[in-house]
């Protein structure tokens, strides 16, 4: 990525890149697209692709929508060069955060959408992106009359996911929540049928239910990461337990929501004091 947009935009200033990460990699939590976003933006911002649009006395800064275009197209070569053959929602989520529709190639942002609670949980079992993506696809060319309507059945539960989330900061209701949890259930069986799931993952479903959470994969499956819908009137008590079970298993948790902004340049000052102990120990 260096050496092509040096040869694109000018040559790239002598630089060192420090990389600090919080994100588990090979956990399908999308560490490679926020990787290749961040170097992406880094280098187009020094070589003058892109502006620094940090002013001075500010925390943080986003770029232009033109600019964070740019940075995506350049974070999805950086992917392709990691996956293979990659969709691009990883990257694009990493450059606008907020919820994003992925069809037919086409990433739309969502402008109405509600911030979630979920409970991410990190098996700790690896798995390759690439060897599952190449393990869906030669499943539906072999049973093409009963994997299409598989992944036309997930196309459904997109669309209507989408629906409820758009209702949803209209229409506070409650009466959501049941809902995308049915969504959860049905999504995860499909991707079990595609051959995406893993024991670990039916594990966690398994032990959330017992607390009446409603789980599935999320990432490229296989193990990895799955997340659980938290309602908001999930008692703490009910959470708290729902981790300690996932923890005995050996996995590992965090409570989060959906929602965050995407990749944005910080001042020193807004770091945390454990991020800036980690550059500065680089």
């Amino acid at each position: 990525m260096c050496l092509a947009t040096s040869a694109k935009y000018g040559d790239v200033p002598s630089v060192d890149i420090v990389v600090w990460s919080e994100l588990p990699t090979g956990a399908g939590l999308g560490s490679s697209a926020a990787y290749a976003v961040c170097l992406a933006a880094a280098l187009l911002m020094v070589c003058g692709a892109i502006s620094c649009p940090l002013q001075e006395g500010e925390p943080t800064a986003r770029w232009t929508e033109e600019e964070l275009t740019l940075i995506n197209s350049w974070a999805f070569r950086g992917e392709q060069v990691i996956h293979g053959n990659p969709s691009g929602v990883d990257n694009a989520v990493g450059t606008w955060g907020g919820a994003l529709r992925y069809q037919a190639g086409k990433i739309t942002p969502l402008k109405r959408v509600p911030t979630l609670r979920i409970l991410l949980t990190n098996t700790k079992v690896p798995r390759s992106t690439k060897v599952l993506v190449a393990g869906v696809r030669e499943k539906i060319l072999k049973f093409p009359a009963i994997m299409n309507p598989v992944l036309d059945s997930i196309d459904a539960i997109s669309q209507e996911c989408q629906s409820v989330l758009e209702a949803m900061p209209a229409d506070p209701s409650p009466e959501h929540y049941p809902v995308l949890e049915e969504f959860f259930d049905i999504n995860q069986h499909h991707l079990n049928v595609l051959g995406v799931g893993h024991p670990s993952l039916d594990r966690l479903c398994q032990v959330t239910a017992s607390h009446s959470l409603h789980s599935k994969l999320t990432g490229a499956g296989g193990g990895g990461c799955g997340i659980t819908l938290l309602p908001p009137d999930t008692s703490p008590l009910a959470v708290e337990a729902a981790k300690q079970d996932l923890c005995a298993c050996g996995f590992e948790c965090w409570e989060t929501k959906i929602g965050a902004p995407g990749v944005t340049l910080h001042s020193c000052s807004s770091l945390s004091a454990q991020v800036l102990h980690a550059l500065t120990q680089s």
